[in-house]
């Protein structure tokens, strides 16, 4: 069975987790974050670069749009976080 990555899943795998949650450790990043990890943000920023998102709509969208895909990234974002930040958008 052949396996396919996109791109964004490769670009994505150049950043082992287990460093970067080591160094959320470290620098105790996550101590007052309420919401989104820094890794869920961490990805979902580099998805609105490599997308070239100019708004939170285009944001909201092209997140909402791959939720299912989430996962398979690590990613926790659960439907209400996505329509919370639909209804500012």
């Amino acid at each position: 069975m052949n396996k396919f990555s996109s791109i964004f899943g490769q670009i994505l795998q150049i950043f082992d987790k287990r460093d970067f949650l080591q160094a959320v450790r470290d620098t105790k990043a996550e101590r007052c974050a309420k919401g989104f990890t820094c890794w869920n943000q961490f990805v979902a920023m580099l998805f609105c670069q490599l997308g070239q998102a100019h708004s939170l709509r285009e944001i909201c969208g092209g997140l909402a749009t791959c939720l299912g895909v989430c996962r398979a990234y690590g990613l926790a974002f659960s439907q209400s976080i996505v329509r919370q930040t639909r209804l500012t958008c």
